[in-house]
């Protein structure tokens, strides 16, 4: 049985091999149609100075764009993707009332702990310390490149991005599909 599965093995190798060139010469063009995938969106870029100031606490804004929802004590957290969060004062279930919106581009994600939340900010994950009563905010600590760069809604990274950039958001190109 062993015998088999190497000459499969063999087998197997050989031919990923042997489709790499036609008749055996790779620098020939083969006329072998090449698909290249490119992404319907293009990246929004932040420099990284704006991005690191931009975690603000406004007045409360309308939902377009839902993500999660985190539920902390009477308080609801709705993400708008890439944007920020919306707070809403959750006493009375039936009828949470928007009370403020936590502006933070690339944003998708949150966690509360100690009264302190943890979002990830695009490719940073940042601690915010807040005070809804008084209306206060502070990022109180930032660890930068924690995750991945944003790909795009369809799968894809950014071609490049320029030095000291972040991504924080993509947009549908003019006339794609």
């Amino acid at each position: 049985m062993r015998k088999y599965f190497q000459l499969l093995v063999l087998i197997a190798v050989t031919l990923v091999f042997e489709s790499c060139c036609r008749n055996g010469d790779c620098d020939q063009n083969d006329d072998f149609p090449v698909l290249v995938a490119e992404s319907r969106y293009e990246p929004i870029f932040m420099e990284r100075s704006e991005f690191e100031n931009s975690v603000a606490l406004s007045s409360a804004q309308p939902i377009i764009n839902a993500g999660k929802i985190y539920v902390y004590e009477n308080y609801l957290f709705i993400n708008e993707k890439n944007e920020g969060f919306h707070i809403f004062n959750n006493e009375d279930p039936s009828n949470p009332i928007s009370i403020h919106f936590i502006n933070s581009p690339g944003a998708t994600d949150l966690s509360i702990r100690e009264n302190v939340l943890f979002i990830n900010q695009a490719t940073d994950l940042i601690a915010v310390q807040i005070d809804l009563e008084s209306g206060g905010l502070a990022v109180s600590k930032r660890i930068k490149e924690t995750f991945p760069v944003m790909l795009s809604p369809d799968g894809f990274y950014p071609h490049s991005i320029p030095e000291n950039n972040v991504v924080v958001n993509w947009t549908l190109k003019p006339n794609s599909p």
